[in-house]
């Protein structure tokens, strides 16, 4: 659950341009993947969508398209892009860890860089139950996650082991895919990050 004082460090970082994660382009791993999770007419929701390049990406794909943000500048940002390009897009200013995101159940889940905003194992299973609850039986989830084997002494993004990404996944999803990759980036060298693949798990949550 985002506090308000993140909310409003997020949004200065946006308005002065601080936003190193923020690349202009949709990330390649996403591009790399998304064909094999998805197929026409699916549903897709994306957490975290920023200034909204991955979710206009998905939505070129001919899917139907939910992209959420808590953070108000770069939702702004998104929104513009979108119409710029004719993509439409739906974009929500909403918090999934507070509330139901509409549209649900969807068929794929796509965040990069948020779970690994959570600092605690309890967290990071909620908003691993968080995303379940949100898709179909069966639905994927693709997450770009900071990879701890980065050891850089720099700023970057928050960086967990392999196995805090398993014991907060590993209750809701099946985990297809755990791959050490790097995320795409302006930086020389990039971040390095996990590429998360899961399938929902039947029965109840």
């Amino acid at each position: 659950m985002a506090a308000r004082d993140d909310i409003n460090c997020f949004e200065s970082r946006y308005r002065s341009g601080n936003t190193p994660w923020d690349t202009g382009r949709p990330d390649k791993n996403l591009k790399e993947y998304l064909a094999g999770l998805v197929s026409p007419g699916s549903k897709v929701l994306e957490i975290g969508c920023g200034t909204g390049d991955n979710a206009i990406f998905i939505a070129g794909f001919g899917l139907r398209v939910t992209a959420t943000e808590i953070v108000p500048m770069a939702m702004e940002k998104a929104v513009k892009k979108a119409q710029k390009q004719g993509i439409e897009v739906e974009f929500l200013l909403k918090d999934i860890m507070k509330e139901a995101i509409p549209g649900h159940p969807f068929d794929m889940a796509f965040d990069r860089g948020c779970f690994h905003h959570f600092n605690s194992l309890q967290d990071r299973r909620r908003f691993a139950k968080r995303i379940s609850g949100h898709l179909n039986e069966g639905g994927a989830w693709l997450s770009l996650i900071g990879n701890a084997d980065d050891l850089r002494p720099d700023m970057g993004p928050p960086r967990l082991k392999a196995m805090e990404v398993v014991e907060a996944v590993e209750p809701f999803f099946e985990i297809m895919l755990l791959k050490s990759s790097y995320f795409d980036s302006n930086q020389n060298p990039p971040p390095r990050c996990w590429i998360l693949i899961g399938k929902k798990r039947k029965g109840p949550l």
